[in-house]
């Protein structure tokens, strides 16, 4: 076998067990879910959600979606243009592909190797890029279903169907208005964000509003598109992230019930504290056995 054909085969073989190890991981904390079923309070079961969905669209639908159109077009061009710079930001794409990547790139690290703190950031990154990567792949998934399944027009569609013309099963790309996609991904990862990084939360709320309002300024979707999608995201990604918590993986559940991360702020900081400093050369990356500093200890008190 060949070097680079040695090298692919470790890296296989790492991975394996990587996986092998973070699924009976997975299966353990499985059973401490079980444990944990404190029930939802009013305002986040699902009929909830559902009515609140129902509720929002609707008065959007009637409220907003009509007088969109010839606003938007009473606008200078400068406006459209402003908002086009950014609203691609929505795309799914580049965020599962980055989160994919680091994902594979983790697995193939032999962790076990690493000083504790470096082993904390590995798990903690991988942890939560996976989150990432499967709540915009899901609802991204759900979003297409549903918006090629209803076959709502596009606002492009204005003058000649109107604002709440569906076409079921239309497999048309001009009746993909409903929800809109982009809203969908922006909102499951800002709720992701949001909950992985709680101080910045308001922040990350008000750069997910832009985005997500960008679609109705490019013409591309209604407010109401653009409402469901981000109640759909956000909605999936809770669930998701109160399924880890019950299970303390990435997050846990504090005595009041609030779902926050399992890493804090303090936490953080040495972990990104010690990936510097072995990236400055201050520190060794390998972990120290504990014989190993009992050995150098000796020969430093034996000179």
């Amino acid at each position: 076998m060949t070097s680079s054909g040695k090298f692919v085969w470790r890296i296989h073989a790492r991975m394996r067990g990587n996986v092998r190890r973070a699924a009976i991981l997975f299966a353990g904390r499985k059973e401490r879910s079980r444990h944990n079923r404190d029930p939802l309070p009013p305002g986040q079961r699902p009929q909830d959600i559902l009515a609140v969905l129902l509720l929002t669209v609707g008065i959007a639908v009637v409220a907003f979606d009509v007088p969109t159109f010839p606003w938007l077009q009473s606008l200078p061009g400068e406006y459209r243009s402003a908002f086009r710079i950014f609203t691609d930001l929505g795309k799914s794409d580049w965020i599962l592909g980055t989160t994919g990547i680091v994902c594979l790139a983790l697995l193939a690290i032999d962790a076990g190797r690493y000083a504790f703190r470096l082993r904390m950031a590995i798990g903690a990154v991988f942890t939560y890029a996976a989150f990432i990567f499967y709540t915009v792949a899901a609802t991204g998934l759900l979003a297409i279903v549903f918006k090629w399944s209803l076959g709502r027009a596009r606002p492009k569609l204005y003058e000649e169907v109107g604002p709440v013309h569906f076409d079921f099963l239309a497999f048309d790309g001009s009746y993909t208005s409903f929800p809109s996609g982009h809203s969908t991904t922006v909102a499951a990862l800002a709720t992701a964000l949001a909950f992985i990084f709680p101080a910045y939360r308001w922040l990350i709320v008000v750069a997910a509003f832009w985005l997500a309002f960008s679609r109705v300024m490019v013409g591309a979707h209604y407010p109401s598109d653009v409402i469901a999608g981000t109640l759909l995201g956000m909605t999936f990604t809770f669930f998701s992230v109160r399924a880890m918590a019950r299970r303390r993986i990435g997050f846990h559940l504090s005595a009041s019930g609030k779902i926050e991360p399992n890493m804090n702020l303090l936490s953080a900081a040495a972990c990104l504290r010690a990936v510097w400093q072995v990236i400055r050369g201050q520190r060794g990356a390998d972990r120290v056995l504990p014989e190993v500093q009992m050995a150098e200890e000796a020969e430093r008190t034996s000179s």
